[in-house]
């Protein structure tokens, strides 16, 4: 069982919409919330669940709103967060932004898309295309009486719609992967890991069915074949198409998909991977006149590929200012409201490296205590290339009608958490 009731604040903490689903969480109830929120973060004891009495807020923040379900019970809570991102993405399909005015302006939406997406506790329909079918965006212009229940609802494949049609049947797949890395001071790698998504793009006709096939590395010992080119998933989650009792049986990724984009799955991969990106960074204090401070920038990925939108976040002191840079390559500004300079890259090919150099002055009066110097961000996306080396070997295409589909996959590379340390 879920939540009891569902409630959205505004960053005061008044109540712009509730949902009761159960009837035994009294509204007077959410007034405690955001005392009791306030109360957490002042002592530093601040957590994504807070209890008053019976009742358990369970809460999350989205822009300028708190959207919070309470329960009386031991209620499943991965659930119940899972249901409220959910309802936020929804929310973001019907309104674009999720905010104060888009709930103020739509609030009679917002009471039918939450009559839809809970029902006494249990979450029900929460895919918006569904939704959309039978939900619109004319909240004030609903017919009252008859109603037509979409198929969808009812149909054993809830995602897809019948009767879908195109001219030209198309699959477009996406492999993304992005690096998460720390790596402090001594060049020693701390955390390296890839989180990957599959998301694709359909637009075919009909009911298809289609198998997907990765050179997965348990797929390849269960038939025999070399483990060198293959990867081993971890964590995998399927959208809810994926037939599951199929992957656990053979690893066969078997599907009927939802119409247009979605995300077919997610995995991860705990790797020692190999910066793409090295920063070299040295840092000369002048007392009580100036810093320099040159950055080295190498490309430690293949010869043939190339990193697009590259942007090196370098730390400077909070209190320097009469900036100049000098860049072999590139261009650098100065941020002074978050401290650092950003040195940007359009077009870094694997082998190359590049210098920046930075001066800054700094005041007369030295600061009485030495500042902690945060770590070097990098930001990049590298087409055509996946750093784990997975691939799509095959996707199949099955409709009755017998009709011929194209699928094109498409590979990218890009930075997640990627740190680098200074000190």
């Amino acid at each position: 069982m879920s939540a009891s009731a569902v409630f959205i604040l505004d960053v005061k903490g008044k109540p712009l919409i509730s949902r009761n689903y159960k009837g035994d969480v009294a509204m007077s109830e959410i007034e405690h919330f955001m005392p009791l929120l306030v109360q957490r973060e002042e002592e530093g004891a601040l957590a994504p669940l807070l209890s008053h009495g019976r009742v358990h807020f369970l809460w999350i923040k989205h822009s300028n709103l708190y959207l919070v379900a309470t329960t009386l019970k031991n209620a499943n809570a991965s659930l119940v967060y899972s249901f409220l991102y959910k309802t936020v993405e929804v929310f973001s399909e019907y309104f674009k932004e999720l905010e104060e005015e888009s709930i103020r302006d739509n609030f009679v939406i917002v009471y039918e898309l939450l009559d839809e997406l809970m029902d006494f506790g249990f979450p029900q329909t929460t895919d918006s295309k569904i939704l959309q079918e039978y939900i619109t965006q004319q909240g004030n212009k609903l017919e009252t009486g008859k109603s037509r229940v979409p198929p969808t609802v009812t149909n054993a494949v809830s995602w897809r719609s019948e009767g879908i049609k195109y001219k030209k049947n198309e699959v477009f797949i996406d492999v993304i992967e992005s690096v998460n890395l720390l790596v402090n001071a001594n060049g020693s790698v701390l955390l390296s890991e890839i989180v990957g998504t599959i998301k694709l793009k359909v637009f075919l006709s009909g009911m298809p069915e289609l198998r997907l096939g990765l050179n997965d590395r348990v797929l390849f010992e269960l038939t025999g074949r070399s483990k060198n080119k293959s990867v081993e998933l971890e964590d995998v989650k399927f959208h809810q198409c994926v037939r599951l009792s199929r992957f656990d049986n053979d690893r066969t990724i078997s599907f009927i998909p939802p119409d247009g984009d979605f995300e077919l799955m997610s995995y991860r991969l705990s790797t020692q991977v190999k910066p793409l990106i090295w920063i070299e960074s040295v840092i000369e204090k002048f007392s009580h006149s100036r810093v320099e401070i040159m950055v080295k920038a190498k490309g430690q990925f293949k010869k043939q590929s190339v990193a697009n939108s590259v942007e090196i976040s370098v730390p400077v002191p909070s209190d320097a200012d009469s900036p100049r840079f000098k860049t072999s390559v590139g261009s650098a500004k100065y941020v002074p409201e978050k401290n650092i300079v950003i040195w940007s890259i359009k077009s870094f090919p694997g082998g190359k490296e590049y210098l920046m150099r930075a001066h800054f002055g700094l005041p007369s009066v030295e600061k009485e205590e030495e500042e902690g110097r945060p770590p070097i961000g990098v930001k990049f996306e590298i087409p055509y290339f996946t750093v784990s080396g997975i691939q799509v070997r095959y996707m199949k295409i099955i409709e009755k009608s017998g009709y011929q589909a194209l699928p094109w996959v498409r590979y990218i590379t890009q930075s997640g958490d990627y740190q680098l340390r200074t000190s």
